[in-house]
């Protein structure tokens, strides 16, 4: 979207935030009204009579013009759900922001504002950033009285929100932005190699990699890239390295952690033979595009997220503003096709633990009995079509969700996303009685393997022994649980 769209958009969302009904008796010469200082010394305030919405962590919310009276994301949160939103609740004035222009968690916290709710990923966002802060709330009583039936929702998501909120549930899961294969017909055209489809294994598409990871003259390809930290954390076994305690919030010396098992050392070798195949070596998955690379469009595939996708096919809506003309550039290079993340086994219909953004409604929250009539707008059909039409995949999948993807996004016109929605995220296994920590997986495949080229089981096996309890003690030395 050029800025003169993006400013005209904006135009039409202040003039849609006028509230018809407020919520308290904030009066219009600003009493009420909360400002918040932030680095960027932009003016931003919160009123006591808005419903206000946080999202952080989902970079397609961040992309805006930072003009004098923008704050950040707004623009693209109302194309993509607010404006819709805004109808289903006509009578309630919504506010969006998100981190990090102008403010952060900190800058929040430090003026007294918490959102009503809260849009993140749980993954490792609720200990980060929620739980030390107060944040968090078993959600469960609200949920069931407000007749929201997260059974209707993807369950694999829903158990990703479950495993870390002790014992409860923190949050409500949105939408996935789940990672998927792309990859770049033009060079499957140039060598005559067949599209990757929906519930190909990793072992076909090592084939394909070890094809298309070549030289043509001054041309060079790399046949495949996918990040090996991505790849454990959320992997498709629903593996999770920490071990049952007699408690759902261990002291941080009782916390265990087994990442050494046949099933993780499967994994491991699984993936540690496309980062050594000649030629192919592991940079970054940003590469399909450019990235690290000099050339565009010389990986034939990544593996990498679902938000990608319009960026890929050139709508500048999920475009980072100021990008647009280097990225459009680059894009001539690729015809970007799309489809599920391999399989470990042939028959197998399992794709990586959900990569979910939630939706969670802090005990301070001023208007928690409206922000839960919100969520569950979310996540009902209404709202899950919304975010669908424009390339987000939902938690809800009916008909209709699965058949409205990617309506609003022009370039999707004849790109096949049949592989977005097929197939069932792995759900995470044995989370009962644990704790989580943002713990260094990275240390396996990035440190041990790639820099000290260990072999696959010395390196989980350093990683589970020294650095992972190194890293626990050293963050609980410093104040910190995660």
């Amino acid at each position: 979207m050029s800025k003169s769209k993006k400013g005209l958009s904006l135009m039409l969302m202040l003039a849609m935030t006028v509230s018809l009904a407020p919520l308290s008796s904030a009066a219009e010469d600003g009493t009420g009204s909360i400002s918040i200082p932030n680095r960027y010394n932009t003016p931003y305030s919160v009123d006591d009579d808005e419903i206000y919405i946080f999202a952080a962590n989902y970079k397609p919310l961040e992309y805006s013009t930072n003009d004098d009276d923008h704050t950040g994301g707004d623009v693209v949160f109302n194309e993509i759900i607010g404006d819709k939103l805004r109808e289903a609740f006509p009578g309630l004035k919504i506010k969006f922001g998100t981190w990090d222009y102008p403010v952060r968690y900190e800058d929040l916290d430090a003026a007294g504002i918490v959102p009503d709710i809260i849009i993140d990923n749980p993954y490792n966002r609720i200990d980060r950033d929620f739980e030390h802060r107060g944040w968090v709330q078993d959600m469960t009583p609200m949920i069931e009285q407000s007749g929201l039936d997260l059974s209707t929702l993807n369950q694999a998501a829903v158990e990703m929100v479950k495993s870390r909120s002790d014992g409860g549930i923190y949050g409500v899961p949105l939408f996935i932005d789940d990672y998927m294969l792309y990859y770049n017909k033009k060079i499957f055209d140039k060598f005559g190699e067949k599209y990757p489809t929906p519930g190909m294994t990793y072992d076909k598409i090592f084939k394909l990699a070890k094809k298309l990871t070549r030289q043509d003259g001054l041309d060079a390809y790399k046949g495949y890239m996918q990040h090996p930290d991505n790849y454990l954390q959320y992997n498709q076994l629903g593996l999770y390295p920490f071990q049952p305690t007699d408690s759902e919030e261990p002291a941080p010396a009782d916390v265990k952690v087994d990442i050494t098992s046949p099933e993780w050392n499967q994994l491991g070798e699984n993936i540690d033979r496309f980062l050594w195949l000649p030629r192919n070596g592991f940079t970054t998955v940003n590469d399909f595009l450019k990235g690290d690379m000099s050339r565009p469009g010389h990986v034939a595939m990544a593996v990498d997220t679902l938000q990608k996708l319009p960026a890929y096919v050139g709508d500048d809506l999920f475009i980072k503003d100021d990008d647009e003309a280097s990225f459009h550039e680059y894009l001539n290079s690729i015809d970007v096709g799309v489809t599920s993340v391999p399989v470990l086994n042939t028959g197998s219909e399992t794709t990586y633990q959900p990569n979910t953004m939630a939706a969670f409604i802090p005990p301070q929250a001023r208007h928690q009995e409206k922000a839960i009539e919100i969520v569950k707008w979310l996540v009902s059909e209404e709202g899950q079509v919304e975010l669908s039409r424009h390339a987000i995949k939902g938690v809800l999948e009916t008909p209709a969700v699965v058949d409205s993807f990617g309506d609003d996004i022009p370039g999707l016109a004849n790109v096949d996303t049949s592989g977005v929605y097929w197939g069932s995220n792995a759900v995470v296994q044995n989370y009962q009685n644990t704790e989580y920590w943002d713990i260094p997986l990275y240390s396996v495949f990035r440190q041990h393997v790639l820099k000290d080229a260990m072999s696959v089981e010395a390196a989980f096996t350093v990683s589970e022994t020294v650095d992972i309890p190194n890293y626990i003690k050293s963050q609980a030395e410093s104040g910190k649980d995660w």
